[in-house]
């Protein structure tokens, strides 16, 4: 009996987005002996993950084939080539080719095929028709980026910002809508930057208005965004648009403008919060989540302490915290580093205030009532992405009216109204 093939992803919502597109891919060639393994390098954390999981899985499937792909593949294929465990090493571009695949079905194909990422012009071609859960999907506009952080790797694996054109971006989201999904996620790796390379140079804010004009989605969420880059269209869509879901994750990284000139970011502080204090004026249900590093570069107390601020003055609830990691190849790597002890320390003060938020965040809903997407039968969430869940079973993929009753640690407790 033939087996599917297994898939073990690291990283982000793109990543699981093309897990699922790779899954597909071979499936269709007929592998049926083959470990995927997705990896990230967004830190060098990362990439040992990403390696351990390579070990374990060569010791649970010792007569599968492991295929190693994703970005952390992409930046230094020759490094996981020259692991026992793995069979074949595959880039970013040609993880997403029916191509690689069939080769690799046929066995007419090299160990590693991992070619110049920053020559690909085109986008994913290979578009699926959702991945997660009954309830939400998530379709991918961009990938790569134009921008060049001093401590970021991810252009070197993502290659330059491309764009889904819109039409075909409404198409499928018309699909997934026909196909019962309730919530849609438009993902990139550089979101904001979407349209740029397409005729016209459209804006994220055109695409959002025309994917709501366009289809029946329920709900439609945007991933993460630059806050400096949000444009007109989309701030009047975050004002009108009520299938707009109020919550952000924005790419801030710091709270230090002179961190943030380090960092090479294209905003300030100052930048930060009143972008912030308008989306929620525009707003008022508006949440934020932001990704922030700790212990950049350079980086002193008081540096840190502007960071713990901006966590109260731009009201921020989701936090992902992420300690530096040097990545070899950066212009960061090569400045002034702190001490270990000091950024893991600086990054557990973050997560408390980050857990804070969230804590406070719960306790404001406790008597509200909530419009909860149910990803199965006893949790869903509400429109700012928070958990909520229920004694008595609801209806999976559907939008269920509820009171909240109570808060347990991280969750939101609720009764269908």
């Amino acid at each position: 009996m033939a087996k599917a093939p297994i898939l073990s992803n690291h990283g982000c919502r793109l990543n699981a987005y093309e897990a699922e597109a790779m899954r597909g891919l071979a499936g269709e060639a007929g592998l049926d002996d083959v470990v995927i393994v997705n990896t990230c390098a967004v830190t060098a954390e990362a990439v040992r993950k990403g390696r351990q999981d390579i070990r374990r899985l060569r010791r649970d499937h010792p007569d599968a084939r492991i295929v190693v792909t994703g970005c952390a593949a992409q930046t230094d294929p020759d490094a996981f080539a020259a692991m026992a465990e793995v069979d074949h090493v595959v880039g970013n571009a040609e993880k997403m080719r029916a191509a690689t695949w069939q080769g690799l079905a046929t066995g007419a194909t090299e160990p590693v095929q991992v070619d110049d990422i920053m020559s690909v012009t085109e986008t994913a071609g290979h578009l699926i028709d959702g991945f997660g859960t009954r309830s939400r999907a998530y379709v991918q506009v961009q990938n790569g980026c134009d921008h060049r952080c001093t401590f970021c790797i991810i252009p070197y694996g993502r290659g330059n910002s491309r764009s889904v054109p819109a039409g075909v971006v409404v198409e499928q989201i018309a699909r997934l809508v026909d196909r019962g999904f309730a919530e849609i996620v438009l993902t990139g790796v550089d979101l904001t930057s979407w349209g740029a390379d397409l005729p016209g140079a459209p804006r994220l804010g055109d695409l959002v208005a025309r994917v709501l004009k366009l289809t029946a989605v329920a709900r439609l969420r945007i991933s993460s965004i630059d806050s400096i880059e949000a444009d007109d269209a989309l701030m009047r869509c975050i004002a009108e648009e009520a299938r707009l879901m109020p919550h952000l994750h924005l790419s801030l990284q710091h709270g230090s403008d002179l961190i943030l000139k380090r960092m090479k970011r294209r905003h300030l502080r100052a930048d930060a919060i009143a972008f912030c204090h308008e989306a929620r004026r525009l707003r008022p249900d508006m949440t934020f989540g932001a990704d922030i590093i700790a212990g950049f570069p350079t980086e002193t107390e008081d540096h840190f302490a502007d960071s713990l601020r901006l966590v109260e003055e731009c009201d921020l609830t989701w936090l992902h915290v992420f300690p530096y990691s040097a990545r070899t190849g950066t212009p960061a790597a090569r400045m002034p580093a702190i001490d270990g002890g000091t950024i893991r320390a600086r990054a557990a003060r973050l997560r408390a205030a980050g857990d804070a938020a969230v804590a406070r965040h719960l306790a404001a809903q406790i008597g509200r009532d909530h419009a909860v997407l149910m990803e199965n039968p006893r949790m869903g969430r509400t429109a700012q992405f928070a958990e909520v869940t229920f004694d008595a079973d609801q209806p999976e993929g559907r939008v269920v009216p509820a009171r909240i009753t109570g808060q347990d640690g991280t969750q939101l407790r609720g009764v269908a109204a």
